[in-house]
């Protein structure tokens, strides 16, 4: 079952085979963790949202859809979306704001990942590092604030003093800039 692709593995789960469900969990928690964990900088946190991340697989109706992109964006999307969920959460009953830490990649547990998913991740540390200088200052903190900070546009807009279609097309020609700096770096 470890030969599978995660294509294959999601289609078992949606069977409800257990097997599957452990093999890519034992594939992708390390990646879940780190992720929420830089989003919520909360160790118990970033486990309620791993072991989130893996019953929403097991229970989602949605389904993975190769066409559309890498099994590891569909994920780190839901990991992404349910971390932000807390954050806002916390906002809200704190009546607070979350403070703007930016914090270096390198500060990203790896939780115990094998050699091979450390050589991955350190690659693609070094690819973004390479696309961030592509981006503006006001740029970076966009996408600090919008990814880590669990900020929604309107809020940003709010932030910035500025319409929300504004904030919307700069957050856009961000992620436009990275894409096409993270695609060239895979390239080279």
């Amino acid at each position: 079952m470890h030969n599978l692709s995660d294509y294959e593995l999601m289609l078992l789960v949606k069977q409800k085979r257990q097997e599957a469900l452990s093999v890519l969990y034992d594939r992708y928690v390390s990646l879940v963790y780190s992720f929420a964990w830089k989003a919520l900088r909360d160790e118990q946190a970033a486990r309620d949202i791993v072991q989130s991340v893996f019953v929403r697989l097991w229970t989602t109706e949605s389904e993975y859809n190769p066409d559309k992109g890498r099994f590891t964006s569909w994920l780190i999307t839901i990991t992404r979306n349910l971390s932000m969920d807390l954050l806002r959460k916390q906002r809200r009953d704190t009546d607070g704001q979350v403070p703007y830490l930016p914090e270096e990649l390198e500060s990203i547990p790896d939780n115990g990942a094998s050699p091979e998913a450390r050589a991955e991740r350190e690659s693609l540390k070094e690819q973004i590092r390479s696309a961030y200088h592509f981006l503006s200052k006001q740029q970076i903190e966009l996408l600090e604030h919008f990814y880590w900070q669990g900020y929604s546009l309107k809020e940003l807009a709010a932030h910035y003093k500025e319409p929300l279609g504004t904030v919307k097309n700069r957050l856009h020609q961000a992620l436009k800039i990275l894409r096409r700096h993270l695609q060239l770096e895979g390239e080279g």
